[in-house]
């Protein structure tokens, strides 16, 4: 699984196997400027969902729920989830939460609404964790943490992100559950992993933050400053367009066109 959020992003993924396309909502940060996740709005979801959803034809497509979409029962869950699939054209969402939003997978499940869960580290409540810390590091946190997953599988999801999880507690949640499990942060023993696409490709400015479960597996950065630069020093140059960017006029009739705005000067200049 990796994110997309816009019609290049998701072809990219799409033509090169991934087998599942999040629309993330890290979209907020990496596409629209935001400081966090909190802010971005259902409506900017469905608006992303649609483009990346114009350019995967294999790959299953989730959209994440946002906040403020969810949390106030399962009927407004089931509402935003609906839109996601009828408006966006995603096949799936996700939320963050465990036992707490059973009732809420449950609602969506009998929908039809294939919904995976996000347990662990869930960004949209960072701030109520005390910001973004490993979780699940002392044997009681790694319990509660097996206890939401196998809550949200009893509910019916289709599968549960583990975020920032110690490697060794997620492998026994693994061991633990029927459906799959997709690591971010949660070590190799995962059935799946995800990262944001922009991260692991490399396409940020210099000095943003990584978080160490981000493996850099490119620089998309430093190959568009590097094309940007040599556009505008040949642009400054003159030396493009080259004569093989150009669009070619017979002779006659370039030199026609010039004597007739000769003429056409020459009047203007006896007026």
């Amino acid at each position: 699984m990796v994110t997309a959020h816009d019609f290049p992003s998701a072809h990219v993924a799409d033509q090169n196997g991934i087998d599942i396309v999040l629309v993330g909502d890290s979209l907020a940060m990496v596409a629209l400027g935001m400081e966090d996740t909190s802010e971005v709005r259902l409506e900017d979801m469905i608006l992303h969902c649609r483009s990346v959803a114009r350019a995967t034809k294999s790959a299953f497509i989730i959209g994440d729920l946002p906040m403020g979409s969810y949390e106030i029962s399962p009927a407004q869950a089931l509402t935003s989830a609906i839109a996601l699939i009828k408006q966006g054209r995603v096949h799936g969402v996700k939320l963050e939460g465990g036992a707490a939003y059973a009732a809420t997978i449950r609602a969506l499940a009998t929908a039809g609404v294939p919904t995976l869960a996000h347990i662990g580290l869930t960004p949209q409540r960072q701030t109520a964790l005390g910001g973004f810390r490993v979780q699940g590091k002392t044997a009681g946190a790694a319990a509660e943490i097996l206890a939401d997953a196998r809550a949200v599988q009893a509910a019916g999801a289709i599968g549960v992100v583990l975020e920032a999880v110690p490697a060794g507690v997620a492998a026994c949640i693994t061991r633990q559950l029927r459906i799959p499990t997709i690591g971010i942060g949660a070590g190799p023993a995962c059935s799946g992993q995800v990262l944001v696409q922009a991260d692991m490709s490399g396409n940020f400015p210099p000095g943003r933050f990584l978080p160490k479960f981000v493996k850099r597996f490119g620089d998309v950065w430093g190959e568009a400053e590097r094309v940007i630069r040599a556009y505008r020093e040949e642009v400054k140059a003159r030396t493009f367009p080259a004569a093989e960017h150009t669009y070619p006029m017979p002779e006659e009739e370039l030199q026609e066109f010039e004597r007739l705005v000769g003429e056409e000067a020459g009047g203007e200049a006896k007026k």
